[in-house]
């Protein structure tokens, strides 16, 4: 069944599509003075700023298709910002952020019309959550975002916003949005896990190809028979799909003609081959590179925990006071959040704290709270650790800031109770001795 990467440029519907390729994309608001996409960027014209009040993808108010928080690399200095993107029907605007707030007027603006997209895009290792952007002209943007679901639903909407002038086409794409899913409870990590494991995992060893050696690969057709018979795959077509998806995420990587070739196909399903002449090894990026000193820093044992929810919000700083976006991750097992700097390449957290005996609360808009600095009020909310620091925390909307609340307080309750339980266990284990 295909999917609505088909209808990618390279994919097996793209002629269904009809991709245009006319259009201008890529130039700064300096270089075109007055000009905006159709429907109106809020607060385009004019100083100040504004609320990051963002919205759902599909509400056509103002006509804004989606908006929220992406990380962008930099044109002439490759360097990564977090910027805020609204998409409108023929544009896509991002703004700088200041305070946790957006700045007006944007920063620039990718003209949709004409351009190609492709996700997932694999030509940086470390950024697995990447849309690439080519304008007519070849200029090429680079997108992050916070994880595959968020990176697919905003690939899903730039691509029907690149076809608004064709409802046909765009009622296609809206058809196949939700063709292919993974069951909720598979999870890649524990795949992964699973095939480095010494004794019953994939054992990479010494292969060839058209007369090249290759160190630590293994072939295609050997991890198929090696996903159905751990169960993680009913037959030769689910685990080819489930491989293609690990490769996708940047766990496995192509080595050699064959299996590089493949990942060109638009199909999900045809990117990784059954076969017993492709290559493939374990990527680079999910080897550990950390110095003893950094292990030592920050604890394995906090970050073993199932992900449970991630995004992007703001921070305050606890010196400077300063206001950053940071990709925030929660897990359970045992209940920890971490936070990221988005704009290094280092899959490793800038800072975290355990949620055991923590305090969440929102910061109702009725003024500055104390401890927050700025004009910022409204989406805040704070947690006060068990040491009794304190974290200011702004998100996108009063419903994602609801969201984090209530994800941070089930998460923390069912640690907090699971901890209560082992230690009447091992009291009264201590009894019966």
């Amino acid at each position: 069944m295909p999917t609505w990467s088909d209808f990618l440029p390279g994919g097996p519907a793209a002629s269904a599509l009809d991709a245009g390729q006319g259009g201008l994309a890529g130039a700064e608001p300096e270089a075109l003075p007055g000009r905006s996409g159709r429907g109106g960027a809020r607060g385009e014209a004019g100083a100040g700023t504004a609320h990051l009040e963002g919205r759902a993808g599909g509400d056509m108010e103002d006509g804004v298709l989606k908006e929220g928080f992406l990380v962008k690399r930099g044109h002439i200095v490759h360097n990564w910002k977090v910027r805020w993107f609204i998409l409108q029907q023929n544009t896509l605007l991002y703004y700088k952020l200041e305070g946790g707030r957006k700045v007006t007027p944007p920063k620039g603006q990718i003209l949709l019309d004409g351009c190609t997209i492709t996700c997932p895009c694999l030509e940086y290792e470390n950024r697995p959550f990447l849309i690439k952007l080519k304008t007519r002209t070849a200029t090429e943007y680079f997108l992050e975002a916070c994880s595959r679901e968020e990176r697919d639903a905003w690939a899903f909407e730039i691509t029907g916003a690149i076809h608004a002038g064709q409802p046909g086409k765009v009622q296609q794409l809206h058809l196949l949005k939700n063709s292919f899913k993974l069951p909720p409870h598979l999870s890649l990590h524990r795949i992964v896990d699973k095939m480095h494991d010494s004794g019953s995992g994939i054992r990479p060893c010494l292969n060839m190809e058209q007369g090249s050696t290759y160190k630590k690969t293994f072939i295609g057709s050997s991890l198929v028979d090696w996903l159905i018979s751990n169960s993680f795959a009913a037959n030769r077509l689910e685990a080819v799909t489930l491989a293609s998806v690990l490769m996708e995420e940047n766990f496995l990587r192509p080595v050699g003609a064959r299996s590089t070739g493949a990942i060109r196909s638009g199909d999900l399903a045809e990117q990784f081959l059954d076969d017993s002449t492709a290559l493939y090894t374990f990527a680079e990026s999910y080897k550990k590179k950390t110095s003893p000193k950094e292990e030592i820093s920050l604890s394995t044992m906090e970050l073993s925990g199932t992900v449970v929810k991630q995004g992007y919000l703001a921070k305050q700083g606890h010196k400077r006071k300063n206001w950053k976006v940071r990709r925030f991750v929660l897990r359970k097992d045992p209940a920890f959040l971490h936070y990221y700097d988005p704009s290094k390449d280092e899959n490793r957290p800038v800072g975290g704290f355990s949620l055991r005996g923590s305090l969440v609360s929102a910061l109702e808009d009725n003024g500055v709270p104390t401890g927050v600095k700025g004009n910022v009020q409204g989406n805040l909310f704070k947690v006060i650790t068990k040491d009794d620091t304190h974290y200011y925390i702004q998100a996108s909307t009063k419903a994602e800031r609801a969201e984090w609340i209530e994800a941070i307080k089930k998460d923390r309750n069912m640690w907090q109770k699971r901890t209560k339980d082992t230690r009447e266990g091992q009291r009264k284990q201590k009894q019966w001795k």
